[in-house]
């Protein structure tokens, strides 16, 4: 859980810190599990298919 200067890492924190987080009620747990799908989609959008050329992005020819 240490990086190369023997740091912690700070992704892995935070997600250990986030799956520690228990809902205490359930309008909390459905907001918990908002957050979840929220960054969920968020990492889709991050790793969608890069643009192939330049070309693709011009609209007027």
């Amino acid at each position: 859980m240490a990086n190369d200067n023997g740091m912690a890492d700070k992704n892995l924190s935070n997600v250990v810190e986030d799956l520690a987080e228990a809902p205490v009620n359930a309008h909390h747990a459905q907001q918990l599990q908002q957050k979840h799908n929220d960054r969920r989609h968020q990492d889709a959008l991050n790793h969608d298919e890069p643009v192939k050329s330049r070309a693709s992005l011009d609209h007027h020819e």
